[in-house]
């Protein structure tokens, strides 16, 4: 029987928070993607990075302003660094966890950068919350750097663009080691945004949206499967109300028509039902499951969660 291709977004809760967090996390989401390699499919794993990223951006930015002789670190560095240690914890939990069950199979992460366009509507109305509460005057204090800064009840919070990815960076090099049969961890975080000018590449202070990366990286390696795990074995209509009602098979019309509802929650279930139908509507035969990691294989034979055709 032929492989199938999947991509599985893993969210936040798959990953843990605090660092002891994410090394019992890992090991969870391993035993999820080695049941998926074990029923035959050959597998690209993106994650989220959202409580890493703003610790280290944390972290930098507060050793930066003890130490004046350092500089801070900007969000594209803080990115990159996100990718590189939660890649780390998940390809060597990964690669164990096969090794246990008799599987020899090269596991390996890929720094990978996403070209975003600089004339993207978001980088004028930025929503991504990034970093601790500040004070007032630090609040200022970013916004005279040409930072945008939002009042919350607690405080004041530093918020940064979430523009739409482009382009995949490494795109050639994440095919030539799907090709070669390896599992590959890309595009981490939603990848490093980065701008294009002339031959470089700038970071860009932004965050993308990890589903709508995942959806993209799908198509672009002309995925069979895109599975998005978050915290719900299936989607529900009404949500936490009186008429909930759990969705199983639905068709990409349904889809739309229920994002067209208000359905989904922004920053939430939304972007996962927006990259599923991306990547629906770009090829034939394909199918998008939303569920829990724990219901991961299940999902993959359509046995559980919601999945989209």
């Amino acid at each position: 029987m032929e492989k199938k291709t999947v991509v599985v977004a893993l969210g936040h809760r798959a990953l843990g928070t605090t660092l002891p967090e994410q090394k019992i996390a890992t090991k969870e989401a391993a035993k999820a993607i080695a049941d998926l390699v074990e029923s035959g499919a050959q597998v690209v794993i993106s994650h989220s990075n959202a409580p890493q990223v703003g610790m280290i951006h944390t972290a930098m930015n507060e050793f930066g302003k003890a130490h004046p002789e350092y500089t801070t670190a900007p969000m594209s560095v803080c990115s990159a660094m996100s990718q590189g240690y939660i890649g780390y914890d998940l390809q060597n939990a990964i690669r164990a966890e096969l090794i246990t069950r008799g599987i020899y199979k090269p596991v390996v992460t890929v720094l990978t950068q996403v070209k975003v366009d600089p004339y993207d509507e978001a980088f004028y109305e930025p929503s991504k919350v990034i970093g601790r509460f500040l004070t007032k005057e630090e609040a200022d204090e970013e916004e005279k750097k040409g930072n945008y800064v939002v009042e919350e009840a607690e405080g004041f919070r530093r918020i940064v663009a979430s523009p739409k990815p482009v382009e995949i960076i490494e795109l050639d090099a994440i095919k030539a080691l799907l090709d070669a049969g390896q599992i590959v961890i890309a595009c981490g975080g939603g990848g490093i945004p980065v701008l294009e000018q002339g031959v470089d590449l700038r970071g860009a202070s932004a965050v993308i949206e990890k589903d709508l990366v995942s959806g993209k990286l799908a198509c672009d390696v002309n995925a069979d499967v895109l599975m998005l795990l978050t915290s719900v074995d299936q989607v529900a209509l009404n949500y936490k109300s009186d008429n909930e009602k759990m969705l199983g098979k639905i068709s990409v019309a349904d889809a739309k028509k229920y994002m067209e509802e208000n359905q989904f929650e922004a920053g939430s279930m939304l972007p996962k039902f927006e990259a599923a139908i991306g990547f629906l509507e770009n090829g034939e035969g394909r199918e998008a499951v939303i569920t829990s990691i724990s219901r991961a294989k299940a999902g993959f034979m359509e046995k559980a969660g919601t999945i989209i055709k």
